[in-house]
């Protein structure tokens, strides 16, 4: 007996239906507490991130961005974009112009968790979970950390006391159904990031400079 056609229309459907997985992504909350030096132009915060697996895949590690380190020197993916462009101000810049973050301390649900730097790119890090990340579950992420804001050579920085802080804080990078999307920071380009909540506290200290008219 030969399948008829209406027969092998509903079997067709029938393994597309059970071939499309239901649509997920992560969600990353942040809380972070920074405060600003509008002398040193740094930031000096502390962040938590609650980080919810909402995938299939147990997760063993999480890639990290730390943006603010495309400012470090003139051997990022930032660097080289700007010179591609024909910009060369940053690529000639002094080294109190430039910008980082340092001062990383990841915990892991209590646990310091141990990190590892990308192969190629100074501003992403690969942070390892003590306990890996199962199906549906969540873990609580939290580190200092310190940003010495660059000039505003591109999206964000400052000129004297004027400051466009962006991507200044450590972003997880996304995990979809094509797995880790970690990417340096660029001159030219948006960031592929996860939905979530923020709550974020910024203290402004500022030196203050007292004059008289004799």
């Amino acid at each position: 007996m030969k399948p008829t056609g209406l027969l092998v229309l509903v079997s067709f459907v029938c393994l597309m239906a059970a071939a499309q997985k239901p649509y997920w992504q992560q969600q990353v909350n942040y809380t972070i507490n920074v405060t600003l030096n509008d002398t040193e132009h740094s930031l000096d915060g502390f962040e938590v991130m609650e980080y919810y697996n909402n995938s299939e895949d147990t997760l063993r590690f999480i890639w990290i961005h730390l943006w603010a380190n495309a400012y470090k020197n003139d051997r990022t993916a930032f660097t080289d974009q700007l010179l591609e462009n024909g910009s060369t101000d940053f690529y000639f810049s002094n080294a109190e112009d430039r910008g980082y973050i340092n001062r990383l301390a990841f915990k892991v649900n209590g646990t310091i968790a141990v990190m590892e730097d990308h192969p190629q790119h100074q501003d992403i890090l690969k942070v390892y979970l003590p306990v890996p990340l199962a199906p549906k579950q969540s873990c609580k992420i939290e580190t200092p950390f310190h940003v010495k804001l660059p000039y505003n050579f591109s999206r964000g920085g400052h000129i004297d006391q004027s400051y466009q802080a962006t991507q200044w804080y450590p972003k997880a990078a996304v995990y979809d159904k094509k797995g880790w999307h970690e990417m340096p920071y660029l001159d030219q380009g948006e960031f592929y990031c996860d939905f979530g909540n923020y709550e974020v506290a910024i203290t402004f200290t500022s030196k203050l400079y007292c004059c008289s008219n004799r």
